[in-house]
This record gives structure tokens, sequence and C-alpha cells, in this order.
């Protein structure tokens, strides 16, 4: 079988201008710490969501994890978008993040299906867990998402600085 190659390289995620604003903004910072922080709530709360569908008990602590994981996910979002304007000039679906954003916007929408069958109890609790399981799904997606993306970004900025200047 023969490859075929177009000899072109892949678009780089940031021009050289996006890359200074990322690196040069706080928004940056808050989204290195926010999403560790999501991961570990969400770790947290599906350990207790799991508990509570096997066992039925921590129903009460189980609610109160997925509010806080719901929480925590508008404020990354939130902040998240702030970054993409600072470095993008777009709140979302900066072409680089644009199916990232995409898919967010599930996991945003799961998360506030759950919140809204908490608050109006239109199904059972054990199916408002089953919805907060279904966010969670989508989450690790959208984290795994973001991570390939991260990857790919630290791997061209590597090799940008592998790259030696030219002099005109």
């Amino acid at each position: 079988m023969v490859e075929r190659t177009t000899g072109a390289a892949p678009k780089a995620l940031y021009s050289p201008e996006q890359r200074a604003r990322r690196d040069a903004t706080v928004w940056t910072l808050v989204q290195g710490v926010l999403a560790p922080f999501q991961f570990l709530v969400f770790l947290i709360s599906l350990v207790l969501v799991v508990r509570y569908l096997l066992t039925g008990q921590g129903q009460d602590v189980a609610t109160a994890s997925i509010v806080v994981k719901a929480i925590t996910l508008y404020t990354i979002m939130v902040t998240g978008a702030i970054w993409e304007k600072v470095v993008f000039g777009v709140y979302l679906f900066a072409e680089p993040f644009f199916w990232e954003d995409v898919f967010s916007m599930l996991v945003i929408a799961l998360h506030t299906a759950y919140i809204v069958a908490l608050l109006t109890h239109v199904v059972d609790t054990r199916a408002q867990m089953m919805i907060a399981l279904a966010a969670y799904a989508t989450y690790v997606i959208n984290a795994g998402q973001f991570l390939w993306k991260l990857r790919m970004a630290r791997l061209q900025g590597v090799n940008v600085a592998a790259v030696p200047e030219v002099a005109p």
C-alpha cells in the first residue's frame, strides 16, 4: 500500500501572536488550575454517585457533589470563554478549538439537564443520577479532546522552539 502525503505540515494551533497572548494572560493559569480541580471534583462525585446507585446510600452527598461538579464546569466554561477571547478574539468556537467547544455544549447541556431534573423533580433520584453519569461520560470525552490539544500544542511548541530563525 502506498501512502500519499501532501507535504503540508499540520496547521499550528497558535500563531506566534496567539501563543504570546496565551502565555501572557492570567486566564491560562486560571484554566491550568481549574481543569485539574474539576477533574478531582469529578472523580469524587463519580465515586459518590456510583456508591448511591449500588447501595442506595449517600443520596444527599452524591447530589451535592453533582451540583458542585456542575458549578465547577460552569466556572471553567466561563473562564475558558474569556481565555478564548483573549487568545483568539472570540468567546467560543475559535477554529483550533471548534470541535472541543461544540462537544462542551453537550457536556453543559447534560449537566444543566441534571440541575433542571433536580430542581423540578421531573424524574426520580435514580434517573437524575443516570443523567449525571451521562454528563460525566461526555465530560471525560471532552477532557480527552482538550488533553489531546494540549499535547499537540506542546509538541508544536517544541518544534517551533527547535527551528532556528533565518536572517533575511
